[in-house]
């Protein structure tokens, strides 16, 4: 299947999931990429990424790594810009960038919460949507089902959407 194929069918499948309200939003939530030929498809799971944290003031962190098992570490996404991310992406794959990542993550630890939450409309469907701080992204998310949401993050100027699904876990599940 062609790359634009694949993406088409996932804008799609987004496209066709019910809205969600920023309030539902509010808790702990375990993340997972969904393939769709995206360049950063891998990327997060091979560098440890855990999910999100979205705040009853609608903060979010945006990206959280599990850094022991016992211990969930707030990255700052400002810190690299996406567009470097991206082409970087096959390195992001790599066992080599695992490891430098282990040992950077202190280093690239967000001081405070990252993005906002808010509702927001993207093809005339008013949805939560995490608007990043110091990157020129929009992740937007809708209902799979009872346990679990997508997430499509929008990149400015990029027409490739990034694909995950996020389920929501209790405190005591980290």
């Amino acid at each position: 299947m062609k790359s634009t194929e694949r993406q088409k069918e996932a804008k799609e499948w987004f496209s066709s999931l019910a809205p969600v309200q920023p309030i539902e939003m509010v808790g702990l939530w375990r993340g997972a990429g969904i393939p769709s030929d995206h360049p950063l498809d891998g990327v997060l799971e091979n560098l440890g990424w855990f999910g999100k944290r979205f705040h009853a003031d609608m903060r979010a962190d945006a990206l959280l790594f599990q850094w022991r098992p016992d211990r969930l570490v707030a990255i700052d996404p400002g810190i690299l810009p996406i567009g470097l991310a991206i082409r970087a992406a096959p390195f992001g794959r790599s066992r080599i960038a695992r490891n430098w990542f282990s040992y950077l993550q202190k280093a690239l630890r967000a001081r405070s919460t990252t993005a906002s939450l808010r509702l927001q409309s993207l093809e005339r469907v008013a949805t939560a949507a995490m608007v990043y701080d110091r990157q020129p992204i929009v992740d937007y998310f809708r209902r799979i089902n009872g346990e679990d949401l997508a997430g499509m993050m929008c990149v400015k100027d990029d027409a490739r959407r990034y694909f995950f699904k996020l389920r929501r876990v209790g405190i005591t599940s980290v």
